[in-house]
């Protein structure tokens, strides 16, 4: 690359890793389930992917196991992995993060959730060509999701793709209230004043 990008110096960091948190209507006979309770006893109906879910939610150190039943049983296999995937990076193990997540994409090659925790891993990583194309894939499964597009920015600009990282963090902007908009603010004028070619080799 032949420039260094000035980021601003309180550029906010990557939006994190999504969690799979829809479920399925006719697992329990209805369209949502109710929000956990505070014991922990489930439903007997309840299916391994949402008993799964329900632990992870609460942090429930259980919730890999049943995620691993889920899988074995064949209960929203996709989801499964991706939500395990999740767990194995927060457990700092990153191969069986990246595993998981692959499998999932195996398993449904359009799991947005997969695609999108991927290249935040490829980010983490700095394999910023791997990162924005799983980002990419994700923006053309569900293109509404506002934290996929400030991913893609902060990796497009670091790839020195200047304008389709201001298009990516404009996106951004549009699809969420304006408080939040302003974390993208002072990027998007950095690399304004880049694309205009101004301060090229300054700070923003």
């Amino acid at each position: 690359m032949g420039n260094i990008i000035p980021f601003p110096a309180k550029t906010p960091p990557k939006f994190g890793f999504e969690r799979v948190t829809k479920r399925r209507a006719e697992h329990a006979g209805q369209s949502e389930l109710s929000p956990p309770a505070r014991i922990l006893r489930f439903p007997s109906n309840l299916c391994p992917f949402d008993e799964a879910l329900l632990l992870d939610e609460r942090g429930d150190s259980r919730a890999g196991e049943c995620y691993q039943k889920a899988i074995s049983e064949g209960d929203l296999t996709a989801d499964a992995f991706c939500n395990l995937g999740i767990i194995e990076h927060r457990a700092g193990r990153v191969a069986k993060a990246f595993d998981c997540f692959t499998k999932s994409l195996e398993q449904d090659p359009r799991h947005f959730e997969a695609h999108y925790n991927l290249g935040n891993l490829y980010l983490e990583g700095n394999d910023l060509r791997l990162a924005k194309l799983h980002y990419e894939l994700a923006a053309e499964i569900d293109p509404r999701f506002p934290n996929l597009f400030f991913n893609l920015g902060l990796t497009l600009a670091l790839l020195e793709e200047i304008k389709p990282a201001i298009d990516a963090l404009v996106t951004y902007q549009r699809l969420v209230p304006p408080e939040e908009a302003k974390l993208a603010d002072d990027l998007i004028t950095c690399l304004r004043r880049l694309s205009a070619g101004s301060d090229r080799d300054a700070s923003c």
